[in-house]
């Protein structure tokens, strides 16, 4: 057997300790964490909730984690609660989706009234308050503590802790060789960075550092005697989302912490806090400590190897109730060849140069009104002119300006209003889009789904040993396949169109399929991968009537050809009798567009899309499908063609079938709209969750056993049971 790899982990914060523990217990002991220990100043809140799956099972791993762990009699973790509170019916809406989710990913939480609220804080005014989501199982966590008990257990299985930061690292042959400090080299088959030096490697990492304000006040009479210098505190730390706030207790005293705030700015916090908690009227702030949390664009951590040095890694921008979490998932991602939790929302390769720029704090970590978009696109497509004039409402994908609909049809809708919360997703103009384009034919903007040229003598080997169905077809054919990782999970899912012997056209999911392909080309150069998303555009036409619109088109028998559409050079994909994908040069889109337009063709936005491909069937690879799924739990082992040889994954499907799963993605009839990610409900139990939706339809990951057509479900949707069933 051979040795375990040497590792240098760069931080010995939370993460770095967490980290260096998680890797000892697995066996690989040659451990070295470098630099001091963990900054004070941390107020060491765990909320577990998130509207990401994934972060709130980072979250529970924490807090199980450090539940269990002491130091020198000290408690790492004390599971105090939490309560939200609301003032607006807005945030009070917001509230019972977020209880929604907790259902959704098995963490116990529960609505409370205003007077429930004051229950359960008596400091609190229950006039001022609309309602609250409190969640039993969440507290606080002692950081400083965890790190050194973690450490500790990683330096009793031989982990190393020096107090030294790195200057340099070293590397030969495009890998990670060792370390350098100001007192010596250490060698290393692998670097982890938790500590932000990426830039020692040329690694630009997307640090959006949270400014965070906190105090504490002086004694006040109302908490003496409630707790004590042990436990520190009993009653829930109190969140005001709208004003960023939070309040805990230090035994006699209360921390008011406020986040993305001057110090003028944290004046109107705190009389928010006033507000709320009558005692800190007359209270002083003793001291008050100004620190940078971790952040990023999309709040989320920074998890992955480095793009082009082999054996550095990244586990940055890491909140502390995730630390745990972040820390057990890298080291099965190290020792295992690849983490056994749906990570693509973590993954360091799903930023590029540009969307990383100009978000703030505020779209991030939600301190704007619920209602409205998270964040600023910073990408268009050469439609954006036209479809401003046709009343876009735009959404932001992956930094792209993305239609949902469009105010120019609404003569089309006649269907009611939308309610406040569904405003933000969900327009009836949407639904009478997609009735356009099922009837009739519309046009959608798809410029923002990433599309790669892979080329070369050695492209049809390389495409057939990395995805499931069978590419040896001949050049204009168009082939729906996946991307496996290799225990079988479902990493993408590929429009791969052959243009010639040695040219393909793939239209990809998500940045992270880019760098999945990428990382696996052959040494030898026999295959270019090159990204074509920023210089070309596309425009998908659908419906019964788009072969009369399109009859240059439809009179051949080639799903897949280089031609024109008027006098524009396209490349056009035919995906079916009724669905075309027209893709050509970003400088000729407006022509395209106008050419499309004058032919009478409707336009129609991401909702009407959504609700077509849900009625179509077609799943998606990081909304509805992850890699914790195989192809058959989601419905897609039509895609998968085992007697073609080799490809990636197929080991790990031996003696899987569709009759084999447990669980299945599962079409569902709705009585009205949902959102996605609500509980759904069979026979009174949350039994799985919704994934992605629209007017009338939904999926669900359910128990096999309720996955049978006709079953009746509930879904949970803002505090309410929508009715639904099984199709």
């Amino acid at each position: 057997m051979a040795a375990p790899p040497r590792v240098v982990v760069l931080g010995a914060g939370l993460v770095g300790c967490a980290l260096a523990d998680e890797l000892t217990e697995r066996g690989w002991t040659d451990v070295t964490v470098l630099g001091g220990g963990e900054a004070p100043g941390s107020p060491g809140l765990v909320f577990r909730t998130d509207e990401d799956r994934t972060l709130t099972e980072f979250a529970k791993y924490t807090v199980t984690k450090y539940s269990g762990l002491t130091l020198d009699g000290r408690w790492c973790f004390n599971p105090v609660g939490s309560l939200e509170v609301a003032t607006t019916p807005e945030r009070l809406e917001d509230l019972k989706r977020r209880h929604g989710w907790a259902t959704s990913w098995g963490v116990r939480g529960f609505p409370r009234t205003p007077h429930e609220c004051a229950d359960l804080q008596p400091l609190l005014d229950e006039t001022r308050v609309l309602g609250g989501f409190h969640v039993p199982g969440d507290g606080l966590v002692e950081p400083r503590t965890a790190a050194g008990a973690q450490a500790r257990r990683a330096a009793g299985r031989g982990a190393k802790f020096l107090d030294e930061d790195v200057v340099a690292i070293d590397r030969a042959g495009g890998r990670v060789t060792g370390v350098v400090t100001a007192s010596g080299r250490l060698r290393a088959d692998v670097v982890v960075s938790c500590a932000g030096a990426g830039g020692l490697v040329g690694l630009a990492v997307p640090h959006t550092p949270v400014p965070h304000r906190y105090a504490q006040t002086s004694p006040l009479a109302e908490l003496a005697g409630d707790n004590d210098d042990h436990a520190q505190a009993g009653k829930p730390v109190l969140r005001h989302h709208d004003r960023a706030l939070y309040v805990r207790e230090h035994v006699d005293r209360l921390g008011v912490g406020a986040l993305d705030v001057s110090s003028e700015d944290f004046d109107a916090a705190w009389e928010a806090a006033a507000a709320l908690l009558p005692a800190l009227r007359d209270a002083k702030a003793e001291t008050v400590t100004t620190v940078l949390l971790p952040g990023t664009p999309d709040g989320r951590p920074l998890l992955g190897e480095h793009p082009d040095l082999e054996g550095f890694w990244v586990a940055e921008a890491v909140r502390h109730e995730h630390s745990a979490g972040v820390a057990r998932e890298l080291a099965r991602w190290l020792v295992d060849g690849q983490p056994s939790l749906a990570v693509h929302g973590c993954d360091l390769a799903r930023f590029d140069r540009v969307s990383v720029r100009g978000r703030g704090f505020a779209e991030v970590h939600e301190i704007v009104h619920p209602l409205q978009p998270r964040e600023e696109p910073s990408r268009s497509s050469p439609f954006f002119e036209q479809q401003t004039a046709l009343g876009a409402y735009f959404l932001p994908s992956d930094g792209w300006a993305r239609p949902q609909w469009y105010q120019a049809n609404e003569s089309l809708a006649a269907t009611p209003e939308r309610d406040g919360w569904a405003a933000r997703h969900w327009s009836p103009i949407g639904t009478a889009e997609a009735l356009a384009a099922r009837e009739r034919v519309a046009m959608f903007d798809l410029t923002a789904v990433p599309r790669l040229a892979v080329t070369g003598p050695g492209a049809l080997p390389f495409l057939q040993a990395m995805t499931t169905n069978d590419l040896a077809r001949p050049p204009g054919s168009v082939t729906r396949t996946l991307l496996l990782g290799e225990d079988g999970g479902v990493r993408g899912a590929l429009t791969v169109a052959r243009l010639a012997d040695e040219g393909f056209h793939v239209g990809a999911g998500s940045r992270l399929d880019f760098d999945w392909l990428r990382r696996h080309l052959p040494g030898d150069g026999a295959v270019q991968v090159h990204e074509t998303t920023p210089g070309t555009c596309c425009l998908g036409v659908r419906g019964p009537l788009a072969g009369d619109v399109l009859p240059e088109l439809s009179t051949t028998d080639c799903p897949a050809e280089e031609t024109y559409v008027g006098d524009v050079p396209v490349v056009a994909l035919r995906l079916s009798t009724v669905a075309w994908e027209l893709h050509t040069t970003a400088d000729l889109g407006r022509r395209l567009w106008d050419t499309l337009r004058a032919r009478g063709i409707t336009v129609a936005g991401h909702q009407a899309y959504t609700t077509l491909r849900l009625e179509a069937g077609v799943r998606v690879p990081g909304v509805d499908v992850t890699s914790e799924h195989d192809p058959y739990e989601a419905g897609l082992g039509s895609l998968v063609r085992l007697d073609k040889g080799y490809f990636l994954g197929r080991d790990a499907l031996a003696g899987r079938s569709e009759a084999t799963v447990s669980r299945r993605l599962t079409q569902l009839s709705v009585d009205g709209v949902v959102l996605g990610k609500e509980p759904v409900y069979v026979r009174g139990h949350a039994a799985g969750h919704v994934t992605s939706a629209t007017d009338g339809l939904a999926y669900a990951w359910l128990p096999v056993e309720y996955s049978v057509p006709g079953i009746a479900v509930e879904i949970e949707y803002f505090g309410t049971r929508v009715p639904g069933r099984v199709v």
